[in-house]
């Protein structure tokens, strides 16, 4: 039969997709139907639509009930076929129709393990070679397939299940491949789940795991964590999501957090003051180790080692920038992609509406565009894109319209910090919690900032420069925000005035390149150092740039877009430390874009 070739045709929820397979095309380099070679003075020819002709025969004679020699029954669905069609496709069915069993002479045959439906379709399979599997039957097509032993079927079900993994159903399609033996799509959900795991703890299918799974979960030493922390209350929240049940798997599962790795602050202020651990003195033995492991000095540390001081070395996952909407030269849709390693740009889903000036940010996996300007009006929406089913959605509005914002990510929250209403530029700030889905205010600036950029360092969120529309002038001030006080105040100045400047963090350092003071389009760049409160130049970039996007990614900061004061750029630049030098990177975007938001994500797979 030919070989099964699929294309993703349908999205899952939960464990359902959908998928079309066809028929193979004709062999490479074949550019006829048939070959002819001469052979010892004969001719020796090989026609390249002749099996597929005789199987379109065979099964037009089927449909007619012609020359069939058995009947399938399923219930009550009744599948006339030919033996010898079953039987040369399908171990199965040549065991059962070349040996010794009852049913390799009766006219009817029961198949009791496979629902009508999927029966019909597996036959129509042997037939034709084609096969739809949809979010609806792939639980009962990979299994049927399986017992039938159509091995290709079997595949493209896999590997159907393997391109739709998300972290809302990495977990039950783990259980599902595990049920049905299908090894390579077990390792590579399992991996999956390593990989995205502060995303899949937030789901319920992480929440219905037993005990063993939780621990093979957490015990991995390739656990994706920014700091152990997740593992730690990832544990916590399956405990008390059944208290009663749960209770007493605490110390095995404690075993397997790596509490030495979590800082002295977050053991004293979280770990130690957890009910479920001040009732356990397991528990507590963990955490007096914990502590003890933090009174060494820093360079005897390494001599002591367990399973709990050893750091997780996860496998990084590829990652692409993701360039969200602009000015080009109105408010776009477009949203596009880099990837670092193959020098491309593609289009991704466009965003559901236009937006430019909005503050985008990536955050638990999913990539937030915050308010904007549609071209008409300020926004207050926020629309969320997930890399892995490539589309938008949206979530809580915030509380007031706001374009031209800062946004940036500290702990679990989200930031939006001032911004321009369509009136006034403003000094409010909100904080978006992706888990209640609801945005708070918190501590207004002492000064009101549009055009601002954001960054987060040490636990401290920075506001640089900005627009004051009170005073009509561009900022060279910058505001540091303490989410523990919920207070404000000010830091070093800017050697110049920015506004619209790219704001990046690198390496645990503030820059700011470019932005403009008036009619002055700036390219020049300088950096903070929040040690020592004050700011440096290093060397300007290529070209000069305001209210370009900004990120950082592999000790590199990339600098996208923007405009020069007279046009919109679509080059990416990017600041190598090491050499103090910006280099542009060889591809263009597809268009200029100023405005735009910049995130950087997981390489969808």
């Amino acid at each position: 039969m030919p070989a099964v070739c699929a294309s993703d045709s349908g999205r899952m929820d939960g464990v359902s997709l959908g998928l079309v397979a066809t028929p193979a095309s004709p062999r490479p380099n074949c550019a006829t139907d048939s070959e002819e070679d001469t052979v010892n003075g004969g001719m020796h020819t090989f026609n390249q639509t002749h099996t597929r002709k005789a199987f379109q025969m065979m099964n037009d004679l089927r449909s007619k009930k012609m020359l069939c020699d058995v009947q399938l029954v399923a219930g009550s669905v009744e599948v006339p076929a030919h033996r010898v069609v079953l039987a040369s496709c399908s171990p199965y069915f040549c065991a059962m129709f070349t040996g010794d069993m009852s049913e390799s002479k009766a006219h009817q045959v029961e198949i009791r393990e496979v629902d009508g439906q999927t029966l019909r379709k597996l036959v129509d399979y042997i037939y034709t070679a084609e096969i739809e599997v949809t979010e609806d039957n792939v639980q009962v097509l990979l299994p049927a397939a399986s017992l039938l032993q159509l091995m290709d079927v079997r595949q493209v079900c896999c590997e159907f299940l393997q391109s739709q993994l998300h972290p809302t159903n990495c977990l039950g399609i783990r259980a599902f491949a595990d049920l049905h033996t299908c090894t390579q799509l077990l390792n590579q959900s399992h991996a999956y789940a390593e990989q995205h795991f502060t995303e899949v703890v937030q789901g319920e299918e992480f929440l219905g795991l037993s005990l063993q799974q939780v621990c093979s979960l957490i015990s991995s030493d390739k656990l994706t964590v920014s700091t152990e922390e997740k593992v730690f209350e990832a544990m916590i929240a399956w405990i008390k999501h059944d208290k009663p049940a749960r209770l007493e798997y605490m110390p095995k599962l404690m075993e397997h957090v790596r509490l030495p790795l979590l800082s002295r602050d977050y053991l004293v202020q979280i770990v130690e003051e957890e009910a479920l651990i001040k009732n356990n003195n397991t528990c507590k033995d963990f955490l007096i180790e914990a502590m003890k492991y933090h009174l060494l000095p820093a360079d005897q540390r390494h001599l002591i080692k367990t399973d709990r001081t050893r750091p997780r070395t996860p496998i990084s996952i590829p990652k692409v920038m993701i360039v969200v909407g602009g000015q080009a030269p109105k408010a776009i849709r477009s949203v596009e992609c880099y990837d670092f390693q193959e020098d491309r740009w593609y289009q991704v889903a466009d965003l559901p509406s236009r937006r430019c000036r909005a503050g985008v940010v990536s955050m638990a996996g999913r990539v937030y565009a915050v308010g904007g300007f549609n071209s008409s009006l300020r926004e207050r929406t926020v629309d969320v894109y997930d890399g892995v089913r490539d589309q938008w959605s949206a979530v809580a509005s915030m509380q007031e319209r706001r374009s031209t914002l800062g946004a940036a990510v500290l702990g679990d929250l989200l930031y939006a910090v001032g911004g321009f209403n369509g009136s006034i530029g403003l000094s409010t700030v909100e904080a978006y919690n992706y888990k209640t889905n609801e945005w708070t205010y918190v501590a207004s600036m002492n000064t009101r900032r549009s055009s601002v950029g954001v960054g987060v360092v040490d636990g401290k969120l920075y506001a640089v420069g900005g627009y004051d529309g009170a005073s009509r002038q561009c900022l060279s001030t910058v505001e540091e925000y303490d989410p523990v006080t919920d207070q404000w105040c000010y830091v070093a100045d800017m050697s110049t005035r920015r506004s619209g400047a790219g704001v990046g963090v690198l390496s645990g350092q503030l820059y700011a390149a470019g932005g403009h003071d008036g009619p002055l389009v700036r390219k020049s760049v300088e950096v903070y150092d929040t040690q020592t409160n004050s700011w440096r130049l290093v060397c300007d970039m290529n070209m000069c740039r305001r209210n370009a996007g900004v990120c950082a990614i592999n000790g590199l900061l990339y600098v996208i877009g923007g405009d020069d004061g007279s046009c919109n750029l679509s080059s990416v630049e990017f600041y190598n430390p090491a050499t103090d030098k910006w280099s542009l990177i060889p591809t263009n975007m597809s268009n200029g874009r100023s405005y735009a938001g910049v995130a950087v994500i997981d390489k969808p797979l």
